[in-house]
């Protein structure tokens, strides 16, 4: 299985591509189709990958009685909870018409198939990627039927324990391998102690044939950054524009500014992890010229002689001697010509270096 792969058409991720930045608009948009194609607007703006939207065949989510339980919150769009969700939720014509004003905007577009029928439709329309919530990731037959469609996933971790974890992995797996699984913690807000991070590099260990990412319901950007620095391939946030909106995504979501921001910081961060690998970069030798140390001679040492490590010092000398991490591979060595007290030892004077 690939640790890198193409999530969205000429869009690949893992390995050392940008982390894959994901708008999660949900149902933040107060089921206004002009809000949420500002909100589309948005997410392209700030830098985002994708705006992702979620989509429900509500009777096939829910069941009657769920659907006709009273919901008077301070969140409520009705008198039930059925009423609340049909005001959140578009149209099949309406998810068409916002698929296309995000290809005309430049911006991937997708949603979390809350249900079995609405992976159907998804599915239809070509998305192209499918978004596994928390609520379905132990749902093995709904996984199963979406890894079928052979569509990348991306299955967040929310609400799971490590074993469920295994079984999520191994279900998918059996039918596609293109796949990622990302930390969540299914609370909003999210406090900092119940995020976790350290679950993505266990989750590394686990899965190491798949890229791991994360979802956050965190207040402000910090922690999302860190999971950047911690290996995350794709980063997943709510987003909204007003935090003070009915709804209670809205708290945990970031703001125009923060998300531009976030995706700026991991920007950086990427810049900052560079490649790995310890050597002296050339932005460093001129400093090394000016600053770095060398040997010098403690004392005068005579054309002849033997030298030992009482005769040799380490200082900031010029011109620029044998590297101080060499000092103990001139012991033992003659000196082919005098060397003055407080002079550099270069490797032409020495024999055999």
């Amino acid at each position: 299985m690939p640790l890198m792969f193409e999530l969205c058409p000429g869009r690949m991720i893992g390995g050392d591509h940008p982390c894959f930045v994901i708008a999660e608009i949900g149902q933040n948009h107060q089921g206004d189709i002009e809000i949420a194609k500002k909100m589309i607007k948005m997410a392209k703006d700030c830098g985002a990958d994708c705006a992702k939207f979620q989509k429900s065949e509500l009777e096939y989510k829910f069941n009657k009685r769920a659907l006709e339980r009273p919901y008077k919150t301070k969140n409520s769009w009705g008198e039930t909870y059925g009423e609340h969700k049909r005001h959140l939720e578009f149209s099949h014509e309406q998810f068409r018409e916002l698929q296309k004003y995000a290809k005309e905007v430049g911006i991937f577009f997708t949603a979390s198939g809350m249900d079995e029928m609405a992976v159907e439709f998804l599915h239809e329309i070509k998305v192209p990627f499918f978004k596994v919530g928390s609520g379905d990731t132990n749902n093995f037959p709904y996984l199963e039927k979406a890894a079928k469609k052979g569509r990348p996933m991306v299955v967040s971790s929310g609400m799971q324990s490590i074993e469920t974890m295994r079984r999520v992995y191994k279900t998918v797996k059996e039918h596609n391998q293109y796949f990622v699984i990302l930390q969540c913690t299914s609370t909003y807000p999210l406090e900092p102690k119940d995020v976790n991070l350290r679950v993505i590099t266990e989750f590394q260990k686990e899965f190491p044939d798949i890229p791991i990412g994360y979802s956050g319901h965190e207040p402000g950007i910090s922690i999302s950054v860190a999971a950047v620095a911690l290996g995350a391939k794709v980063i997943e946030r709510h987003v909204t524009l007003e935090k003070t909106w009915r709804g209670s995504d809205h708290a945990g979501s970031l703001e125009p500014a923060e998300l531009a921001e976030m995706i700026r910081s991991i920007r950086l961060v990427e810049t900052a992890l560079g490649s790995g690998v310890k050597k002296r970069l050339p932005c460093e030798v001129p400093f090394h010229r000016k600053l770095g140390k060398s040997v010098v001679a403690k004392v005068k040492i005579p054309k002849g002689t033997v030298l030992s490590l009482d005769m040799l010092a380490v200082k900031v000398a010029e011109p620029m001697g044998v590297a101080a991490e060499d000092i103990y591979r001139l012991v033992g060595k003659s000196v082919k010509e005098d060397v003055g007290e407080d002079e550099s030892v270069i490797p032409e004077v020495v024999d055999g270096l």
